[in-house]
């Protein structure tokens, strides 16, 4: 293993570590992120009704998550650069340890505000670890065909999101009582709840045991990347890279990505129920959010062998116009037509994330952990876009006229794509 550092012609040859045998530890990490992220998603439904609350109060699950991003995505690139890749990942993954296990308290006193605290912890590791992902994945290899590679990483996130909300909703949801807590109260509503957040629990400590697993075979990696270099920084460590036009515009479509993203994900049961819609029943348009990842994963395959042909700014631009266009027609149109076309806006959703991230940290080189904690606090678009479309929806009564906020966050992006069309 061997850093490279190439002052050739190309120089798109760049700066990179020459050890693909990582390259599958880094994929490993993406699908464990990913899947934890998706969790939520399960667990939602399952304390809205322990703990009787509104849709507001349930949606501070996804709130505390996303708000870990803006809390700890620069302190989280500063530890990084501090001790480096390999031991800043062995500490995110025993922080998110740390917060499956305060899944524990948080059951046996049957405190909401304990589970939320017990999400931001573990999404504080999911942050950390993601710090490391990115920028990692990007330097495991050639800086020409980075773009490729990394979507193919987020392509075995997306295995993650499909795969643990699956099996998480058979142990966490299956086992749902016949009573639920608004019929009872007291000692006896305590009790319940106890109980029933168990399901919670065992699933979670799961979690942590395989993390532990996986931290103690990085551990044995520590010291694996050599010649690893980082800039120093200080302060707000990457906010000065904001200046950087194309940096700080990519940074902007992180935020709305997400969001949009979130948005539509967290809408589509409600919206294929409609009856103009599809007309669905809950479960029935539940199990149809498969396709909406399912596709994100499929097209996250395909969109690794097409970056390496296609210029990454017009690939970026093109899928973000087709996910207008699919918006468009989702709510210009009624039946399978309208819930399907909005489905397959997770296919074009699949590069964006990756090929956002490559395209505006490009030459960065020493400071791309910098770069990679600004773009995780981006993420944070994740609690604010959603939560917009859903004043919108509540203020027209409309869910195809809230559809317009992710329509223009994908416009933005496009323009990003175009942009960024040409090399840094």
């Amino acid at each position: 293993m061997a850093v490279t550092t190439g002052n050739t012609p190309a120089e798109a040859q760049g700066e990179y570590i020459d050890a693909p045998q990582l390259q599958l530890f880094v994929m490993g990490l993406f699908f464990i992120f990913g899947g934890i992220t998706s969790l939520n998603d399960v667990i939602i439904p399952k304390l809205k009704e322990l703990f009787t609350l509104s849709y507001t109060q349930a949606m501070l699950v996804q709130f505390c998550f996303f708000t870990a991003y803006l809390v700890i995505g620069i302190p989280g690139a500063r530890l990084v650069k501090k001790i480096g890749y390999m031991r800043g990942a062995v500490a995110g993954l025993v922080t998110m340890m740390a917060g499956c296990l305060l899944f524990i308290p948080a059951s046996q006193t049957a405190t909401y505000g304990l589970f939320l605290f017990a999400l931001f912890v573990l999404a504080s590791g999911v942050v950390i670890v993601q710090v490391v992902s990115n920028p990692l994945i990007s330097l495991l290899g050639k800086p020409a065909t980075v773009h490729s590679r990394l979507t193919f990483a987020q392509a075995f996130n997306s295995v993650g999101t499909t795969v643990f909300p699956y099996f998480g909703s058979i142990l966490i949801l299956g086992s749902l009582a016949t009573v639920t807590a608004d019929q009872l109260s007291g000692v006896e509503l305590d009790a319940y709840r106890t109980a029933e957040t168990q399901a919670i629990v065992h699933g979670y400590l799961g979690i942590a045991a395989a993390l532990a697993v996986v931290a103690g075979v990085v551990w044995l990696f520590r010291n694996a990347l050599k010649g690893e270099k980082h800039e120093e920084s200080s302060g707000l460590a990457g906010l000065d890279l904001l200046k950087r036009t194309r940096f700080g515009f990519g940074a902007l479509c992180i935020f709305l990505y997400v969001g949009a993203e979130v948005a539509i994900g967290s809408l589509i049961v409600n919206y294929l129920m409609q009856s103009h819609v599809m007309g669905l029943e809950e479960q029935a348009a539940g199990k149809l959010i498969a396709y909406y990842w399912g596709g994100a994963m499929v097209g996250r395959f395909i969109g690794s062998g097409v970056l390496r042909v296609v210029s990454p700014g017009k690939v970026l631009a093109c899928v973000a116009v087709g996910a207008i266009a699919l918006i468009a027609l989702s709510t210009q149109t009624t039946g399978a037509v309208s819930g399907y076309s909005l489905l397959a806006i997770g296919l074009m959703n699949a590069i964006m994330f990756p090929t956002i991230f490559t395209l505006a940290c490009e030459k960065l080189g020493p400071r791309a952990a910098d770069g990679s904690g600004i773009i995780n606090v981006a993420i944070f678009g994740g609690a604010v876009i959603p939560l917009l479309t859903g004043v919108i929806a509540d203020a027209t009564g409309s869910l195809a006229i809230a559809f317009i906020l992710p329509a223009a966050c994908y416009a933005v992006i496009a323009g990003f794509g175009w942009y960024a069309r040409r090399p840094a």
